[in-house]
């Protein structure tokens, strides 16, 4: 049955016109499915659409399990290729916007780390009470609902889901259709690894190395910057992506490690302008889940000498109030900083700490208009008053993705592939598994390096990109020049395609025929014009609507021949002509749809509609202003 909170929501926002036109079931799965065209219907999902999608947005339940287990899919985007890949979240209050808001990060982030995969992203609606065995089989439910997209969308762990449930997941669907999976699987080892970190810690290197160029800028000219060994860090957040940037950044060659002044978790911060001992709370971490108050507990409260320079406070947000050169954000809240308290974010500007640099490790983007607002006024600030140099999450945190890609970059060998009789038996797969452990061992460390090679070189090209267009640009913010690295690469993906790729075939009919059989053949058939042939193939004119229309309103005969009202004069495309030139043509000529022709003969057609369903029409046509 559909979750409770889902149905409240959809019913006290979707009409019951459009549960009834639109919600379908294939067997014990129903779904509403909403495009680009839905503008209002989507509006009232809380889900804007603008030049870059949604492509796909759907709700979709199980109505078979008493678990309730339903929720959301968006595939936003898939101009820079397919399938779309995102995470799944799992969370009691995921709505439809939150999901749209996290698939167009993907989106920006999969485009700045130039992975030829779109931007999606799922949501199940679930308590966070379920038992380990009701967790799993949640997950494995869910599986079969979007097993029917598996084409466009690719999914990974995000908030409330992991490793284990990418495996769940491909134990019913296939080891291609599920991307961090565990080692035994070919994996890549994400969370293990420290993926996103590293690539947090090679856009805080590169950016050392970089922040040179910005003193032409007037709030950097004074900036001091610090080598590797003198660089100081706050992290926001000591979990999954802080951990390990804490530990990137102080280990390795002693002469070349940064000091971790600062950092927060959930039980509250701890500030020491020496350096914290990252070690030993790492330790603490792994053992109790939490750093802050246990480290508080068993060092801080019976050592008054270590107690009187290293601050200790419940209040987790403070932090935020510390120095230091560079602040990374790694908890999972997208808003850290504002200037307007009534938003509820971590500190106000105003309270903020004295730092040079933001390396956003954790997800803040958001393409709602009201919080892209306010995410510019924060800038003005914080970039040209403060002179606090920000790199935005999509560009720097993608090292986790670009590890996940490469587990459908680099394919899985076909004798790897699980049996399909054995799909959905988890101990046949795990025996199966098992007898092959020394192949998948080195799948997944090829997977590993290449990873580790592609996250280095995109994150610094990111870097330099980012301090370039802000060079180039002084009137630019961080947020501004990050969006167009990413939607640069998403417009210049998209011209490259052509006419074959989004053409739809074309009805034809003979010269010779009458009004009355183009009419008829109008009204079967899908699209709203028709290709008039000779008896050789040749194209010699379309006949649409208002050509039947016009032919009605001055007495013509129904069964005169359509020669006499088709248009004869036709503008066309070539199969091989870009995209951007069909957009340009169809606005030059004021026309809505186009044949497309070879020598031997009209193929198909090219419409708007068919732009604004399978392109980026509204980025297409901003590219060719």
């Amino acid at each position: 049955m559909i979750p409770k909170r889902m149905n409240e929501f959809l019913r006290d926002v979707l009409s019951e016109r459009t549960w009834r036109n639109r919600l379908r079931r294939d067997g014990p799965i129903a779904f509403m499915e909403f495009g680009p065209l839905d503008v209002d219907r989507l509006k009232h999902l809380g889900i804007e659409v603008d030049r870059l999608g949604p492509h796909l947005f759907v709700c979709i339940w199980d109505e078979e399990s008493p678990l309730e287990v339903g929720g959301y899919l968006v595939v936003d985007n898939l101009a820079m290729g397919r399938p779309a890949m995102g995470g799944i979240r799992m969370l009691p209050d995921v709505t439809p916007a939150a999901i749209h808001n996290l698939a167009r990060g993907m989106t920006l982030k999969n485009a700045a780390a130039k992975l030829p995969y779109g931007g999606g992203k799922s949501g199940i609606v679930a308590s966070r009470d379920l038992s380990l065995a009701e967790h799993t089989e949640v997950i494995h439910r869910f599986a079969r609902l979007i097993y029917r997209y598996r084409h466009i969308y690719l999914p990974g762990p995000d908030v409330g889901t992991n490793d284990a449930d990418m495996k769940t997941i491909a134990i019913a669907n296939g080891l291609d259709h599920a991307l961090s999976k565990p080692a035994d699987m070919g994996g890549n080892r994400i969370d293990q690894l420290g993926a996103a970190a590293g690539g947090v810690v090679v856009a805080v290197d590169t950016l050392l190395q970089e922040l040179d160029r910005l003193r032409v800028l007037p709030q950097f000219a004074n900036l001091k910057i610090p080598s590797r060994a003198e660089l100081t860090v706050l992290i926001q957040g000591f979990g999954a992506v802080g951990t390990h940037v804490a530990r990137l950044l102080t280990t390795g060659d002693p002469a070349n490690a940064a000091q971790v002044v600062g950092l927060s978790d959930e039980s509250g911060y701890l500030y020491d302008e020496a350096g914290l001992p990252i070690p030993e709370l790492l330790q603490i971490q792994r053992e109790q889940g939490l750093a802050v108050r246990p480290f508080f507990l068993e060092r801080l409260l019976n050592n008054r000498t270590l107690a009187s320079r290293l601050k200790f406070s419940t209040a987790g947000n403070d932090l935020l109030r510390e120095s230091a050169f560079c602040f990374v954000p790694a908890a999972p809240i997208a808003n850290y900083l504002d200037v307007d308290p009534a938003s509820n974010p971590t500190i106000t500007v105003d309270r903020m700490g004295a730092w040079s640099m933001i390396v956003e490790g954790a997800n803040t983007y958001s393409p709602d208009p009201a919080r892209k607002a306010a995410r510019a006024r924060m800038e003005r600030t914080v970039y040209w008053q403060k002179g606090v140099l920000i790199a935005t999450d999509f560009l720097v945190n993608s090292g986790g993705v670009i590890f996940a890609a490469q587990e459908h970059l680099i394919k899985t060998p076909e004798h790897l592939k699980i049996p399909p009789a054995m799909l959905g038996d988890r101990a046949a797969v795990e025996r199966w598994l098992a007898e092959h452990q020394p192949e998948f061992a080195a799948l997944a460390e090829r997977r590993r390096l290449a990873g580790e090679a592609q996250r280095n070189e995109v994150i610094r090209r990111n870097m330099v990109e980012l301090i370039d267009y802000l060079i180039a640009d002084p009137d630019l913010l961080p947020c501004e020049a990050a969006e167009k690295i990413s939607i640069n690469r998403i417009a210049s993906s998209e011209r490259d395609r052509t006419v074959a790729d989004i053409m739809e075939p074309i009805a034809t009919i003979l010269e010779s025929e009458t009004v009355r059989e183009a009419a008829k053949l109008l009204i079967s058939e899908p699209g709203d014009i028709l290709a008039v042939v000779s008896a050789q193939g040749e194209l010699t004119g379309v006949i649409t609507d208002w050509n039947v229309t016009e032919a009605s309103a001055t007495a013509c005969a129904a069964d005169s021949p359509i020669g006499e009202i088709m248009t004869r004069e036709v503008i066309t495309a070539r199969p091989t002509d870009s995209i951007l030139d069909v957009v340009r043509k169809l606005e030059h000529h004021e026309i809505s749809a186009m044949p497309v022709v070879t020598e031997q003969g009209v193929i198909g057609v090219v419409s708007s509609d068919i732009l604004a369903r399978r392109t980026l029409y509204r980025l297409l046509q901003a590219q060719s202003n």
